[in-house]
């Protein structure tokens, strides 16, 4: 996990609470656990936020915020978490004890932001993740304590509306940014000064009130705006006193703003209170009708920014977004319910949602021609809409609506594969097929699921898989859906590699192939000739193994899926480094990588960095050796995997041996040998486990044994520490002597440019950020494209990332 990369960007000035902000900084840094309470409005996930922000620096690994307010079930608490921190499953074990082992040497803050409706799951995991991590920190948020042992209970209060030593209290202060923002221009005068400190008064200096307050400046002066909030004020508090705090005072707040919308903007506001979060493609998709027709959703939804009910968010995909404060949402939807709208307007997001998932999936899996650019381009847009794909599937599930719901799930599966949700992705489906009236759907249906299952189930448990992905084979084969059938063949054909069956792995793998390419399905052609090279490697045959991966590449590479052929590129390189072709190997490794990482398919990332630095140590290039086995490690160990731990460490061992360390070799190769145990991997070849041991040849018999029984006692966190903690103890290489391609004589804007398109900007916002037009990006970008003799984006990113 890199160091505050996960903390979502404040948006805008964080006004006031200097006191509190110390107070709970130190707090977080004194005490295990900080709730903060309080009611909706009152500004715990803000002062939460901003307090993690600064508290990052405190923590060797920084910090971690967790949104939970979108999480509709108590059963994906962990996922959701696991999925923020960057774990993911492992085989044979849960993901609880995935996550807790990850977590376990970290020095991290860790926030879990709106715990309320998840109470008893987010107190349960707390704990566990308290008595596991000794140097975790958790701040929550929540409309009531977790009641954890250990739990330091922090209630928020409301701003001071009034101060001491007669400056502008932290309410007013708050009122007079954001009115100015709003209202360029507007200042706290003489003249008005006393009527905003009566209006921060009268909302009890809760802040979304007074930003909702302060938003009206540009329509009413502060003399008005201060007579309508006590009106409204007065008659919510005097018709149930009985009523929460939030429902007295903020309720009265959003009532009135809402009462001076127009129609439209009221109607586009409870229709939009459906998204976890929007653009404004995805409004016009669903909230449309006569009153709001598709030509002002423009004008509609920027009123509501411009009036504090709805965020502006960074852009994504080339889009604007945007977002309801929860309680403004929560507040919304109750209207969209009252106005008998929400059925509908529920329909036809799931309908959205639907549609949107599979012709991503058809770009995704090649099913329609398409640049890689829009591919990758779909794995984002999983990562940007990953919660309103939550939000509608618990929707599904609560109507019962099997079909849509496993259709979805169907169609998201590549990206769950990619980001490695594999937990995740079988729960999702699981509750849909464990109804009783899922065996009603459709065969064609059915059988995607049980295979897409079969899929998600193979990295943990590839003989488990075998039931799901037979059944839905024969669906899918009996609803003569060819696409499936060859994926379902294929996916046998790697289960049984898996599992010892080489040659019934062959056969699957031909009738694949035969589906696929009567098809025209290039997506399946190429994964059976991926098979069918593993199959050859398996058998011994290499040359014939890398004739088939070849193949494989070409095939992904005809139908514009760089994925599939990088996944090709990781196979055909550890056949040419076991060949001795480092050259060859290290052109496969560096191409691969670039793709990858536009895809962030961390775990495939995780065992190309390996492969370079395998190549970088065969070369006696030590230093570029340790950039690249680092990576890799702390990738490994950040997603919690055993299997590239084990591997790691290994390499680990090597790089010792290498430098003359040949005790910390011994150490590391037992370390490795005794988790590649646990997780059920072959042992260490004898070979290799020789070699560590002749390394300390100066050692005697006793002295060796003893440290091979440390090696064999270390837990896989200390394992890591010991291949690790020199590397980290010492300044970072500025760049590894590895280079995969020469310079090129590239000018400083060129390297400036090569270097934001390995942090994968696209040229509109390499424009935006060094202040030239997108044209003058693509000129450049040729420029370095034919100094470097590359044909793409990737290429460049490869290029950039073995240079660091």
């Amino acid at each position: 996990m890199n160091k505050g990369s996960t903390l979502p960007t404040e948006p805008n000035s964080f006004v006031g609470r200097e006191h509190e902000v110390d107070e709970l900084r130190k707090l977080v840094c004194s005490t295990r656990m900080v709730t903060l309470t309080g009611p909706g409005g009152i500004g715990k996930t803000r002062l939460a936020l901003h307090a993690l922000t600064i508290s990052a620096a405190d923590f060797a690994d920084g910090a971690c915020y967790v949104e939970l307010a979108d999480v509709t079930s108590p059963d994906l608490v962990v996922a959701r978490v696991a999925s923020a921190v960057g774990v993911t499953e492992e085989e044979n074990r849960p993901l609880l004890h995935t996550l807790t082992d990850a977590l376990r040497p970290r020095s991290l803050i860790l926030a879990l932001d709106n715990c309320e409706h998840l109470i008893e799951a987010c107190a349960r995991l707390c704990q566990r993740l308290l008595a596991s991590a000794p140097d975790l920190r958790l701040l929550a948020t929540s409309r009531e304590p977790l009641r954890v042992a250990g739990e330091t209970v922090w209630q928020v209060p409301p701003l001071a509306v009034g101060s001491a030593d007669g400056s502008a209290s932290e309410a007013v202060r708050l009122f007079a940014e954001r009115a100015a923002a709003t209202a360029p221009g507007f200042a706290l005068t003489p003249a008005n000064a006393d009527t905003v400190a009566a209006i921060c008064r009268s909302l009890d200096g809760i802040p979304l009130a007074i930003e909702l307050a302060a938003a009206r400046v540009r329509a009413l002066s502060v003399e008005q705006i201060r007579m309508r909030v006590a009106d409204r004020f007065g008659l919510l508090t005097t018709g149930d006193r009985a009523a929460p705090p939030r429902q007295q005072t903020l309720r009265a707040a959003i009532d009135w703003s809402h009462d001076l919308l127009t129609k439209r903007e009221q109607a586009l506001l409870r229709r939009l209170s459906v998204f976890a979060g929007w653009s404004l493609e995805m409004a016009e998709q669903v909230c449309t009708d006569d009153l709001v027709p598709p030509a002002a959703i423009l004008d509609t939804v920027a009123a509501l920014v411009d009036k504090s009910l709805v965020v502006r968010e960074p852009e994504a995909l080339g889009q604007a977004r945007f977002r309801m404060l929860d309680t403004i949402r929560e507040y919304a939807a109750e209207n969209l319910t009252s106005a008998g709208e929400a059925t509908e307007i529920q329909h036809r997001f799931r309908d959205h949602t639907l549609t949107v998932a599979e012709r991503n999936f058809a770009v995704g899996m090649a099913l329609v021609p398409a640049p890689w650019q829009d591919r990758v381009d779909v794995f984002r847009r999983y990562d940007v809409d990953a919660g309103n794909v939550w939000l509608v599937l618990g929707e599904c599930l609560a109507e019962g609506d099997i079909a849509t719901g496993l259709r979805i799930c169907t169609a998201i599966r590549p990206c769950m594969l990619v980001r490695g949700e594999f937990a995740l992705g079988c729960e999702w489906l699981d509750a849909f097929l464990a109804l009783p009236e899922a065996a009603d759907v459709a065969p064609r249906i059915r059988g995607q699921a049980l295979i897409g299952r079969a899929q998600l189930t193979l990295p943990a448990e590839p003989a488990d898989a075998e039931p799901s992905a037979r059944s839905g084979l024969d669906l899918c084969r009996a609803a003569g859906d060819l696409f499936w059938t060859a994926a379902g063949l294929n996916l046998l054909s790697e289960i049984a590699i898996h599992t010892g069956r080489p040659d019934e792995a062959e056969t699957l793998s031909q009738e694949a192939a035969t589906t696929a390419e009567a098809n025209g399905d290039g997506w399946n052609t190429g994964w059976s000739l991926g098979i069918r090279s593993a199959i050859a490697a398996v058998r011994g045959n290499l040359p014939e193994a890398a004739q088939l991966a070849s193949a494989s590449i070409d095939v992904m590479r005809a139908i514009n899926h760089q994925w599939g052929a990088a996944r090709a590129q990781l196979s055909l390189g550890d056949l040419a480094r076991l060949r001795g072709d480092l050259d060859g190997a290290q052109r496969m490794y560096a191409d691969a990588l670039g793709y990858l990482r536009e895809i962030s398919a961390r775990p495939e990332i995780a065992r190309c960095l390996s492969g370079l630095g395998r190549i970088a140590l065969e070369l006696g290039d030590a230093e570029a050796a340790r950039e690249y086995l680092a990576e890799s490690l702390r990738l490994c160990r950040d997603i919690g995997t055993h299997i590239g731990m084990a591997r790691g460490i290994e390499s680990w061992a090597a790089l010792a041996s290498h430098e003359g360390d040949a005790e910390r070799a011994v150490m590391l190769a037992a370390a490795a040998g005794a988790l590649r145990a646990t997780t059920g991997l072959p042992p260490v070849p004898r070979a290799r486990t020789d070699r560590y041991l002749a390394a300390a040849g100066h050692l005697d018999d006793g002295a060796t044994a003893l440290l091979w029984a440390r090696g064999l006692a270390l837990s896989p966190e200390a394992a890591v520490e010991l291949a690790l903690g020199q590397y980290l103890r010492s300044p970072r290489p500025q760049r590894a002597t590895v280079n995969l391609t020469p310079p090129g004589g590239l000018t400083p804007r060129e390297l400036e440019i090569a270097a934001l398109i390995a942090a994968g900007r696209r040229n509109k916002a390499i424009a935006a950020e060094l202040v030239i037009s997108p044209a003058t990006v693509a000129r450049h970008i040729a420029n370095i494209m034919a100094k470097l003799d590359f044909r793409s984006r990737a290429q460049i990113a490869a290029w950039i990332t073995g240079r660091r």
